[in-house]
């Protein structure tokens, strides 16, 4: 059963600039992913149900390093431009504050300030019905109701 504290924290493993020759454990997105994962092990485990995933690849090459924040019930939210060796902490941070929030929207002057203009997205869960989804632009495929939602 899900609950309201439960997050999942994705980094993408394979970030890097566009110029980086290294070796991929020497990629950002790498040194990012075990940053992250160092700071979250000494963490409060009653804190936040927090899951951690590399994910090889996020398909954010033009931003990197890249992280996303996705729970059930609540939006996904995206950011890049992350740096690995001053990050990790405010990401968690961001991570705790994305558990406490309702929808997992959590307000730009909220947010700690690497986190603040990276933003790449925000994905609203399956059937929302929220006050920011715009009716007129609804479609149910389910034509038996015949709705436009």
């Amino acid at each position: 059963m899900a609950t309201r504290k439960q997050v999942c924290l994705s980094v993408c493993t394979r970030c890097r600039p566009a110029d980086f020759a290294g070796a991929d454990h020497e990629r950002p997105g790498h040194r990012l992913a075990e940053a992250v994962l160092s700071l979250a092990q000494g963490a409060d485990p009653t804190e936040v149900d927090l899951t951690l995933r590399g994910i090889h690849c996020m398909s954010q090459c033009k931003r990197p390093c890249v992280v996303a924040l996705s729970a059930p019930e609540k939006f996904t939210l995206l950011f890049g431009d992350l740096q690995p060796e001053t990050d990790a902490a405010d990401i968690l941070s961001l991570a705790r504050q994305y558990a406490e929030s309702d929808e997992g929207l959590v307000p730009r002057p909220d947010r700690p300030a690497c986190l603040r203009s990276g933003i790449l997205g925000r994905v609203p869960p399956l059937g929302y019905s929220g006050e920011l989804r715009i009716p007129a632009f609804s479609l149910s495929s389910n034509r038996q109701e015949g709705s436009i939602r």
